[in-house]
């Protein structure tokens, strides 16, 4: 550490130079960091905070927009519930819906068919849950639209008028657009195509026989490993977990792997000039450096010490570059689909600095290469 601090106070200019570069790719990354979960979260955060374990879609549906091609009945959901390890298993509809409020704004939102009191119920910050056939409860964000508890909505097209009875506790979307839950009856009247103007009636569902939905959603016991290909087999599905299923949610793999892969190139790119700016540095340092190794400085001592000079630097100038990353997350609109977690953050953040550390050691390698005989002129 002797010589690495005091070339970092001798060079100041050139590594606070680097070290800018290196606070740009942090703040990139907590950037992308909470772009990718806050799409993930505007994405599948409807799906996210259900207590699932398995999402069972109709045997040979197509992956892509499963939610909205598969088709299951009562006898697979039955066939669910006798495999071994459930706790529960419920059907769910799923569908995208146009709508109008009562003053008059259009919203979109996705209708999420669930049994009242069953284990998807979303827990709620306001108002009451599902039970009259023309009551919803709406996503929290939905408020920033001017939805409020007692909002009437009407499906475009249909006439159909849902009211607005609660706000789940915390966001809930699903394609980026709010999800809004009804009764599954409520939610088979409008997908059977037989729903009309006006607020559906328990006399009016009641004469509907409809007796399908989008999936199975699964709840296995606490411990339990259930045996999916068995309960597929039975059932005549095809299961998912949880996390997999967000798969089939519009979009989602997409946009995933297009942040992702714009993450890797950064990373990439944190190696990458973080080794240029070793190698240069090294190769400008050789005559120090050989009149060291003359006097009797071991390489593992050398080598350590610009190892220490480029952890100091990687770790000072990717905390500045974080903390400025996190204050500029603060200050997006809420409108962004933005979101600032501390594990993706916390991920993104070593991988610069182990990635940087990787560049600068194979630059600096460079150092038990130089015969100090030859660099300080003795072969004249």
């Amino acid at each position: 550490m002797f010589l690495a601090l005091r070339e970092l106070i001798f060079a100041r200019g050139r590594f606070s130079l680097m070290g800018g570069v290196i606070a740009l790719i942090a703040v990139l990354m907590v950037m992308l960091s909470g772009l990718s979960s806050g799409l993930v979260n505007d994405g599948v955060s409807g799906l996210k905070s259900m207590p699932v374990t398995t999402i069972a879609f109709d045997q040979g549906t197509k992956t892509d927009n499963a939610f909205s091609r598969s088709v299951i009945d009562d006898q697979q959901l039955n066939a669910w519930r006798s495999v071994e390890g459930v706790a529960a298993a419920a059907k769910m509809g799923v569908g995208m819906a146009n709508a109008t409020t009562d003053s008059g704004k259009q919203i979109d939102l996705t209708l999420f068919g669930i049994e009242p009191g069953s284990f998807l119920e979303p827990s709620r910050s306001a108002g009451t849950g599902l039970g009259d056939p023309d009551g919803i409860v709406v996503s929290s964000t939905a408020k920033a639209e001017g939805i409020d508890l007692g909002t009437v909505v009407t499906l475009d097209r249909i006439g159909t008028k849902l009211r607005v009875v609660g706000f789940t506790d915390g966001q809930a979307t699903f394609g980026h657009v709010e999800v809004a839950y009804l009764p599954l009856k409520t939610w088979q009247l409008i997908a059977s195509g037989q729903a009309a103007a006006g607020a559906p009636s328990a006399e009016r569902m009641s004469a509907v026989s409809f007796d399908t939905a989008s999936v199975v959603a699964v709840q296995a016991k606490p411990g339990a490993r259930l045996d999916l290909a068995a309960g597929d087999t039975a059932a005549g599905t095809t299961s998912k977990s949880l996390s997999a299923a967000f798969n089939a949610s519009p979009g989602y793999e997409a946009e995933t792997m297009t942040l992702s892969m714009i993450q890797v190139f950064l990373y990439a790119i944190c190696a990458l000039v973080v080794g240029a700016f070793f190698t240069v540095w090294t190769i400008q340092r050789k005559h120090e450096i050989s009149v060291l190794r003359a006097i009797g400085a071991s390489t593992g001592y050398l080598l350590r010490d610009g190892l220490a000079q480029a952890a100091i630097l990687l770790v000072g100038f990717t905390a500045l570059g974080v903390a400025a990353g996190l204050g500029l997350g603060a200050a997006m609109p809420d409108a962004m689909p933005f979101a600032l977690e501390a594990t993706p953050i916390a991920i993104a953040t070593a991988l610069t600095i182990g990635l940087g550390l990787i560049g600068a050691t194979v630059a600096v390698v460079r150092i038990s290469r130089i015969d100090p005989l030859n660099a300080l002129g003795g072969q004249r």
